[in-house]
Formats: structure tokens, C-alpha cells, sequence
């Protein structure tokens, strides 16, 4: 699809992570209970985070770059979650592309075709729901359909929905604290759990043990560095 790959630090200030994003003070991923904080403080006199998502990396390409711009950003994020389905580190991915005709039906057939590419599925049923973003407006996220048959779940069709990514068209001021004309371009950005996605695809219940180091369990689900 043309999207080159773009890193950034797993410590991040407070303007990458949170303000250059449009989440504003007293939104609720702020709060200690969700964001691993530093003692160490940036030039602004706030503490350093561990990144709770990779979106920084977007920021860091849009100041650095000019339009056009097409990345996928891959990456460790934390949050202060740890539970089945939840670690307190995991990988997430994310997409970005500023064009000056960048728009949501672009957006929507990117995430189709991705999404039948990684799970091998061609025949793919999707819905798109409105949802809220403070870095996307309008935002979405993606549902795929699936069934369950002899107790294995099923990606493709039926009568169930799993919520799959979060997407939308990036915030014009997003675009003006990037220092990038938001009357001339406009763009697009989605998010996933890689985590999450392969164990939606390889059929697995609990997210701690992709971190376990059993080399059994990692050699049986195929995930043994023999196989890449």
C-alpha cells in the first residue's frame, strides 16, 4: 500500500503524547490510574511518560515532514492495565496519511483490504460506527463479523460483531499544532492492538502468554523464530 514505517521513543513528553493531540487536561487518559508517569520532568515542567499509544510517532513525522505523508507506526505502549485480554506493555500499529485529498472512503478500503490480507479471509463482512477521538473528527471504529463453530471463533461472517480498530480523519488542529495547512491537506489515521488482532486470528483466550516465555506454548502456536 506504499506506507513507510516510522519510530519513535518509548519515553515521551507531555506535547507528543497528549497536548499536540488535542487531549486536553482533564481528559480521562491523563489520569495516573491509566498513564505510567516519570518523576524525570521536560522543558515544560511535566513528567515524562511511557507512550500510551504510538501516536507521538505520527506528531514527530508531521513536524518533520512535509505533505504528502504515508506511515505506519509499530510499536510497545503501556498502560496501566493488566488482565486477561489487557497487559500493562503491549504493540499497537498505527496509520497515518496527509494528502491534500485524503478522505474516509480512502480511509474505510484501506482497513477492508488490510484487514482481509491479515486475517486471509476475502469474503469480510464490516461496519463502521461513529465514534469519539479527540485526534480524529469524525471518528469510527471497525467491527468485523464472526461465528463460532465447534467452539472456535470464526473471522468473515455471522451474526457477531468484535470491535476490531479506531479510526477517523485527523483533527484539523492536530494539523495546525503540526504546523501543517489544514485549508490545503487533510488526512486519515486508524489504531490497533497488534496483540489483540493475533489472538483474534490464532484463537487464543489470554494476552500474557505472548510474554510468558514458554518456549512449548510459543513453538505451538507458531509464533518460534523458526517460522519467520
Amino acid at each position: 500500500m506504499g506506507y513507510a514505517v516510522a519510530e519513535g521513543p518509548d519515553i515521551e513528553t507531555d506535547f507528543y503524547n497528549f497536548s499536540a493531540l488535542n487531549i486536553p487536561e482533564d481528559h480521562p487518559a491523563r489520569e495516573m490510574q491509566d498513564t505510567f508517569y516519570i518523576e524525570d520532568q521536560d522543558e515544560e515542567n511535566k513528567p515524562y511518560v511511557l507512550r500510551t499509544h504510538t501516536s507521538p510517532v505520527q506528531i514527530r513525522t508531521m513536524l518533520s515532514q512535509e505533505p504528502p505523508i504515508k506511515i505506519i507506526a509499530p510499536g510497545r505502549t503501556y498502560r496501566c492495565d493488566s488482565d486477561a485480554t489487557h497487559s500493562p506493555m503491549f504493540h499497537q500499529v498505527e496509520g497515518l496519511f496527509i494528502s491534500e485529498n485524503a478522505n474516509m472512503s480512502d480511509l474505510k478500503g484501506t482497513l477492508i483490504e488490510f484487514c482481509k490480507q491479515f486475517f486471509e479471509v476475502q469474503d469480510l463482512k464490516v461496519r463502521f460506527r461513529p465514534s469519539y477521538f479527540p485526534f480524529t473528527e469524525p471518528s469510527a471504529e471497525m467491527d468485523i463479523a464472526y461465528h463460532v463453530k465447534n467452539n472456535t471463533l470464526h473471522i468473515g461472517e455471522g451474526d457477531k460483531w468484535l470491535e476490531i480498530l479506531g479510526c477517523g480523519m485527523v483533527n484539523p488542529v492536530v494539523l495546525e499544532n503540526c504546523k501543517i495547512d489544514n485549508s490545503i491537506y487533510q488526512g486519515f489515521a486508524f489504531g490497533m492492538g497488534l496483540d489483540r488482532i493475533t489472538m483474534l486470528k490464532h484463537g487464543l483466550t489470554d494476552i500474557r502468554s505472548f510474554f510468558n516465555a514458554n518456549l512449548n506454548w510459543i513453538n505451538q502456536n507458531g509464533f518460534g523464530l523458526g517460522d519467520y
